[in-house]
């Protein structure tokens, strides 16, 4: 009777921090957007106002932004995790596992997209070692 009423408090203790680290997952990966956005917002402002090459600060700006997408998405898939954890449920782990599969699939061309554009970058913004 005792270890019953031990197991349901703890239960009840687990699902309650899920939810805590769930959320706080989320808040990060807001967090690490707004930042991200507003980055790249900042750097193609000031090389679009004080700069005559406004096509490398666009492409740096998405450079940004798309590593910011990126860590996003892995604090989405580590929140979705948490609360897929709790539930026993095959329609949610069938819905978890379509969510990663979306999200890691996005982050992959994610990071194809950064890694192909960034020699370019670095060659626009050092012409002189070329």
């Amino acid at each position: 009777m005792i270890l019953n009423g031990l197991a349901t408090e703890l239960s009840g203790i687990v699902v309650s921090l899920n939810g805590i680290l769930t959320g706080f997952c989320q808040l990060l990966a807001l967090f690490v957007i707004a930042i991200g956005v507003t980055r790249a917002l900042i750097i193609f402002i000031k090389d679009a106002l004080f700069q005559a090459q406004a096509t490398d600060a666009f492409q740096r700006g998405r450079l940004v932004m798309g590593y910011s997408f990126s860590l996003a998405l892995s604090f989405l898939i580590g929140a979705t995790i948490l609360k897929t954890m709790i539930s026993s449920r095959w329609d949610d782990i069938a819905r978890l596992a379509a969510i990663i599969a979306v999200r890691t699939v996005l982050n992959y061309l994610l990071l194809q997209a950064i890694s192909k554009a960034t020699p370019e970058v670095q060659q626009i913004s050092n012409p002189a070692e070329t």
